[in-house]
């Protein structure tokens, strides 16, 4: 398909196979150590849980991760060291699990996570910030849209989508859409890009080393919102996010800070 390069980014990674690896195993030792309701329901399916990590302390409030791979892959144990960072700083860390297409649609997906944060923000009182990568950026910016019913957008105060697709119209041209079954009608309504500028603070995130499609996705949704944008030298799509496993990275202070 046209655009299968474009978004194509293990290919320009160097060591790219190894990375899904590394997540599970940094993974597991953080949960290892850390205080973690596991596996806590928010829904019906199987893979409607989510892990909730608590600081040494009373949190501060509660940090939202929610992760990536375009919807098709990947599940909440792949990330959770990247809760040390927030975690450091006295914040709890909820990292949902969803349904991946095709099993469902995109703006399903929204549903679950929105009733993921619902779930969390019941059991941890304070401010909310949402924070997601690459296709989890496309879900937490689209969280920014009222909903009928969320209370807990009331406790929103920042929001960073980190590499994020911010614009679906382009995945309509990749082999992806055989699986993703993206249409012109979704693509309206599922991409930031078309969302009034929320009332949030919200900071854009990219590596400089990332793909040109996904810089101009970052920079699309700052220009349609108006807001901050980071561009960080020397990071590409896959290690961008890793920041947040460190409680002094820039990324990590913008969440927690």
């Amino acid at each position: 398909m046209e655009l299968d390069d474009a978004y194509a980014n293990a290919a320009y990674i160097s060591g790219a196979d190894d990375y899904p690896d590394k997540w599970a195993r940094e993974a597991a030792a953080l949960r290892a150590g850390a205080m973690c309701e596991c596996d806590v329901i928010y829904g019906e399916t199987p893979r409607q849980r989510l892990d909730l990590f608590h600081p040494d302390r009373l949190a501060k409030g509660l940090v939202v991760f929610v992760h990536g791979g375009y919807w098709l892959r990947f599940d909440k144990s792949f990330w959770s060291h990247l809760a040390a960072g927030p975690l450091a700083h006295g914040w709890a860390v909820a990292m949902p699990s969803y349904d991946l297409c095709p099993d469902v649609r995109i703006g399903q997906i929204g549903d679950q996570v929105a009733a993921a944060i619902a779930l969390a923000a019941s059991r941890v009182l304070g401010p909310i910030r949402l924070a997601g990568h690459s296709a989890g950026g496309q879900l937490v910016a689209r969280m920014t849209a009222p909903r009928l019913g969320a209370r807990w957008q009331e406790r929103v105060e920042k929001v960073i989508p980190i590499s994020p697709v911010a614009d679906l119209a382009p995945l309509m041209q990749t082999s992806m859409n055989e699986t993703l079954r993206i249409d012109a009608e979704e693509a309206q309504a599922e991409s930031p890009v078309h969302l009034p500028p929320p009332s949030v603070d919200v900071t854009v995130w990219v590596g400089a080393d990332e793909r040109p499609a996904f810089l101009k996705q970052s920079k699309a949704l700052s220009d349609a919102w108006g807001c901050a944008h980071e561009v960080v030298p020397g990071q590409h799509h896959f290690n961008v996010v890793e920041d947040l496993a460190d409680p002094g990275t820039a990324l990590t202070q913008t969440i927690a800070g």
